[in-house]
């Protein structure tokens, strides 16, 4: 049992594969900390009423949030008076910090190289391209009141396909994880984005055999139980679909929304 007070904060929602990310490496290398959830999408956007009557704009834009980061954006470490946002900083201010296993950011010099350049591929392509089938199935339903059209979507699952492509044949060949027989960072980071179109029912698993292999000796990696613990509210996220949003909530969203479409 975790006794005293923790200095180590970490201000993360679990909808988000980044704040995912951050959660696992942290729980698996049992590093102490203090979760505060920072709930986007029920209290920033849905904008929850409070008692009398008011409206707020959610936890995520608390004044205790607001101290922490002023971006007002997850995932977000508060070490004392240190305060660090951006996913992979958070990861490698971690991994340092507490010294976790080699495996996960290497200490030679190559491997930690090849973790590198698979998270500057990352975000320009898993990053990009998978929250997209979140919007375009949940998000954009929910507060524009119209369905996508399917050609959207397809587009989304068409770019997302190459990707994949991309990973298995540049990143994962034939190993068991991207940097050999053991998880990295590399591998954390990547499963958790593809879980977010997952989670919406994009099967991106199917027939990809590979693919599903790797995922699921990530998954044993970091342990079932964890893993589920973490993507339990992305794979239930169409739950959104049930919450009742304000007119003037839709009225103010709608039209940018709608770009996206575009």
């Amino acid at each position: 049992m975790l006794t005293g007070r923790m200095a180590l904060e970490l201000y993360l929602d679990l909808i988000s594969p980044p704040c995912r990310a951050v959660y696992i490496f942290a729980k698996k290398n049992n590093i102490c900390f203090e979760f505060k959830p920072v709930e986007l999408f029920k209290d920033s956007i849905l904008g929850r009423k409070m008692s009398g009557g008011q409206s707020h704009e959610g936890q995520q834009h608390t004044e205790e949030f607001a101290k922490v980061k002023i971006l007002k954006k997850v995932p977000v470490l508060k070490d004392g008076v240190f305060t660090l946002a951006e996913s992979t900083a958070i990861l490698l201010y971690l991994s340092r910090k507490y010294n976790t296993p080699d495996h996960w950011y290497s200490s030679d010099l190559q491997k930690r190289a090849r973790v590198d350049e698979y998270l500057s591929w990352h975000h320009n392509s898993f990053r990009r391209i998978a929250p997209k089938t979140l919007w375009i199935k949940v998000l954009i339903p929910l507060f524009t009141g119209q369905a996508a059209p399917p050609e959207k979507l397809q587009e989304v699952i068409d770019e997302l396909a190459a990707s994949l492509v991309q990973f298995e044949e540049k990143f994962l060949q034939d190993k068991p994880f991207i940097m050999g027989s053991e998880i990295s960072l590399a591998d954390l980071m990547a499963v958790v984005e593809l879980m977010q179109p997952v989670g919406v029912g994009c099967h991106i698993f199917a027939d990809r055999p590979k693919l599903a292999a790797w995922r699921s000796r990530v998954e044993e990696a970091v342990g079932k139980e964890l893993f589920q613990e973490a993507h339990e509210q992305i794979l239930n996220i169409k739950e959104l679909s049930s919450i009742e949003v304000e007119p003037k909530l839709k009225e103010l969203l709608a039209p940018t929304l709608m770009k996206m479409l575009k």
